[in-house]
């Protein structure tokens, strides 16, 4: 709520609690204000040596953003192919035991759909990345996660997609359409835009499992109160 108010250790952790991997969006532009401060968060993010390689491309024209959704569905969709066909993909969803809901994740896995969602974005944000960098995977991916938590404060959401860019030859397609020069490298998108619903919190493993002692492991946390 407008009223609420937060110490700055609230405030930072319900920032990083609340962020979502958000697909679905209303029409409802946003603003250039907003934007304008996104930004802003993801050139303050560290990197190695101060090489700060990122740049960014603000994508907004519907052909193009459509043009991002058809290239992200086939990065997705053979990448899920595969692991459909290698039967990764069952061992994944092994626990699902709804058959009707596994059949339509299984769907929108290896269809791409789950991708697509690029085109219906009011604002996709192509990261690119300095390739003459040593650090640079490191280094954007520092300033994406800045900008997913500044979406996360202002109440957006946004989703950080891959699949674009992994394919060298989506890649290059990307590439072609924003007429990146060759020292950079398409590393990322990310779609946003106002979340269409709320969106419940994805599992995480607990931390007991996470965290060692000394070496690999090892228990870190021995008493069950230890782990809040």
């Amino acid at each position: 709520m407008a009223d609420e108010t937060f110490t700055l250790v609230e405030a930072a952790k319900k920032i990083i609690n609340d962020r979502r991997s958000i697909r679905d969006y209303t029409p409802e532009p946003v603003s250039d204000a907003d934007l304008d401060l996104i930004l802003e968060m993801g050139r303050q993010a560290p990197s190695g040596e101060d090489a700060q390689p990122w740049r960014f491309i603000i994508v907004k024209d519907a052909d193009a953003r459509k043009k991002l959704g058809a290239i992200a569905g086939g990065g997705s969709g053979r990448r899920f192919t595969a692991e459909f066909v290698t039967e990764k993909m069952q061992e994944r969803f092994a626990n699902l035991k709804d058959e009707a809901k596994k059949k339509a994740a299984f769907e929108k896995l290896t269809s791409g759909t789950v991708s697509m969602f690029l085109a219906e974005a009011p604002v996709n944000i192509v990261v690119c990345g300095k390739k003459a960098v040593w650090d640079m995977p490191f280094d954007t991916s520092a300033a994406i996660e800045n900008m997913l938590l500044m979406i996360a404060a202002l109440g957006l959401g946004a989703c950080w997609v891959i699949a674009p860019c992994i394919d060298i030859r989506d890649e290059e397609r990307v590439k072609a359409l924003f007429d990146m020069p060759e020292g950079y490298k398409a590393v990322s998108i990310l779609g946003v835009g106002h979340p269409m619903r709320p969106h419940r919190p994805r599992p995480r493993l607990p931390i007991s499992e996470l965290v060692f002692k000394e070496k690999f492991g090892a228990p870190y946390y021995n008493k069950p109160e230890e782990v809040k």
